[in-house]
């Protein structure tokens, strides 16, 4: 009898050891694949997006030239409005706005998913409206673009609901990488904007997207830089003190760009839903209006932004220029038109910066450098205090132009409007977008201390089943079931999933048999955020987790499902559990 148990165990031992050798393989030969991948998403990424720069840009200057009549600048912008605002309304609902909520949505909340027809529909849209002279940006469209390429590309070849996720960034950094020539910030902004940790596992394979999209860029558009920038230097220490002041009129720039969109777009989604489609011909108005007088307001404006880094600018026309820009990437965006403000950010921020700069250079002409110094640090305060991504911020600017000199100048205005943009407006600007949607996007790593617990949301009510209870003995009016298999191991099921599984089994056997052998089954502690049993669902692929106690791992206090953290995230709903 001894022998006879010997022979199992030992046959057992060997069957388990050649199960996890083929388990070690195939999570090789899947990081191989992904390794791949990422190499492929940057690729396709960076032909898109070279693909989506010249159709904008280059219709664009045909569409409304500077020497071209001045209905053209009023009618065009309303025209493009109307068209995209239909075939959003129509055909493309999920490609309005920036793209990047909506991103930032599907990795958070719908394990990975965005759809091909999305991609589709906001290459068209944002291409036609960009195209048309809205003041808006074609980074942010990029972000979701390149995320949505990655999450197709995914889906296509069988990887699973985690994997699907983690492609996300890693096709955000691809699209940043292209858009704007800067392949260091697209990664970073992948993870500190996207992803919210600057740890996070995808790091290697965000590195890999973008240099393959910036070396896609450079073979299809050359090697240069956005802006073409003189050499900068520190004239005199007091400057530091003039960049710390204009870190504090970023900040203020940056609230009042912030707040008054929002407010707009709150306005917007009041009127009735049957003039939707009707409602971005209010941003090309605005911006039409404005165009007739000042041609300088039509698209994004790199043009002006490079002849303002260059000190060819006045004093008087860079102020209103600001003031208008403001006031027509507020109107375009909350309106609905598809379009990022990435790019009108650079553009505030390169204003604010010549005003403030060619004001010091007046009262201080032998202490401080030319307005277009100013002009460069200020990019990157309105960028670091509407966006909140100081350290992205200061080496896209560095990318952009390539020039070091300017960097410590550069990271005591973020820093300070950064500061100042987080005292006076403490949601982000894409999360304060998504709570108008009624979407509560989980917090970012860093800030997961302060976030919804999952006792909070959890279901305590649920029955507990020991691995050898016989299928025939559930119960099947309990409204969860919870297989604890071992010490901190337990498997959690949804009631109707288990009596489905119940129904397609023998009653005789036991419910260690409706396990999967090769799955794990992660848990989660009531005091944990409601993110830790987003992240431990996902990765694992499962409906539902178990949630044990601290102290004593054997004892279930109850599961939560996939579903429950999702709707309390897009709801913002905190379920009380003594209400159950």
């Amino acid at each position: 009898m001894e022998r006879v148990t010997e022979g199992i165990g030992g046959r057992l031992s060997s069957g388990i050891m050649m199960l996890a050798e083929r388990l070690r393989r195939f999570r090789f030969h899947e990081d191989q694949v992904y390794l791949a991948l990422a190499l492929l998403i940057g690729g396709l990424v960076g032909v898109v997006v070279v693909a989506f720069i010249l159709l904008s840009e280059h219709i664009g200057a045909r569409m409304y030239p500077l020497e071209g009549g001045a209905w053209r600048r009023l009618a065009i912008p309303i025209a493009g409005s109307l068209v995209t605002g239909y075939l959003l309304v129509r055909f493309f609902p999920a490609a309005r706005g920036s793209g990047i909520p909506q991103t930032k949505v599907a990795m958070l909340l719908e394990g990975g998913y965005i759809s091909g027809r999305t991609v589709i529909g906001r290459f068209i849209c944002s291409s036609a409206a960009l195209a048309s002279g809205i003041a808006l940006g074609r980074e942010g469209p990029s972000v979701q673009i390149g995320g949505g390429i990655a999450s197709v590309l995914g889906r296509r070849i069988g990887l699973g609901r985690g994997r699907v996720r983690d492609l996300i960034p890693v096709g955000a950094a691809a699209a940043v990488s292209a858009a704007f020539n800067t392949p260091i910030a697209g990664v970073l902004f992948a993870l500190e904007e996207v992803v919210g940790d600057l740890h996070a596992r995808v790091l290697g394979s965000a590195v890999i997207a973008s240099g393959t999209a910036w070396v896609v860029l450079h073979s299809l558009l050359g090697d240069e830089p956005l802006f073409h920038v003189p050499e900068y230097q520190l004239t005199h220490p007091v400057e530091f003190f003039i960049y710390a002041l204009l870190g504090i009129a970023g900040g203020l720039c940056s609230v009042v760009f912030v707040k008054l969109t929002l407010y707009m777009r709150g306005k917007f989604q009041g009127l009735p839903s049957h003039t939707r489609w009707a409602q971005p011909a209010v941003g090309g108005l605005t911006v039409g209006v404005l165009a007739v007088w000042t041609p300088q307001v039509l698209g994004v404006g790199y043009d002006y932004v490079g002849q303002v880094l260059n000190g060819e600018i006045t004093l008087a026309f860079v102020v209103s220029l600001l003031a208008m820009k403001l006031v027509a990437t507020s109107a375009c965006y909350a309106s609905g038109n598809s379009g990022g403000i990435f790019g009108p950010s650079l553009f505030l921020g390169a204003m604010l910066g010549a005003a403030v700069g060619s004001t010091a250079h007046f009262l201080l002409p032998t202490f401080t450098a030319s307005p277009g110094a100013y002009a460069l640090v200020g990019m990157g305060a309105v960028f670091a205090g509407i966006i909140r991504t100081p350290l992205t911020s200061v080496f896209m600017i560095f990318e952009l132009t390539r020039d070091y000199s300017i960097v410590v100048p550069l990271m005591i205005a973020n820093l300070v409007s950064f500061t100042i943009s987080r005292k006076l407006q403490a949601v982000t600007v894409y999360d304060a977008l998504a709570l108008q949607d009624g979407i509560h996007l989980p917090r970012p790593a860093r800030e997961r201390h302060s976030g919804t617990t999952i006792s909070e949301v959890m279901e305590p009510n649920v029955c507990v089943l020991k691995p050898d209870t016989v299928v025939g003995d559930i119960p099947s009016d309990a409204p969860g079931f919870v297989i604890l298999i071992a010490d901190g191991e337990a498997a959690a099921f949804e009631r109707d999933e288990l009596l489905r599984m119940i129904r397609e089994s023998d009653p005789t056997q036991p419910v260690a048999m409706l396990l999967d052998m090769e799955a794990s089954y992660p848990h989660v502690h009531q005091d944990q955020m409601l993110e830790d049993a987003l992240e431990r669902l996902e990765d694992a692929e499962l409906e539902a987790i178990a949630v044990l106690d601290r102290s004593d791992v054997r004892r279930v206090t109850g599961m939560v499902t996939l579903t429950d953290v999702r709707a309390a995230f897009s709801a913002g709903v905190r379920r009380d559990n003594t209400s159950k």
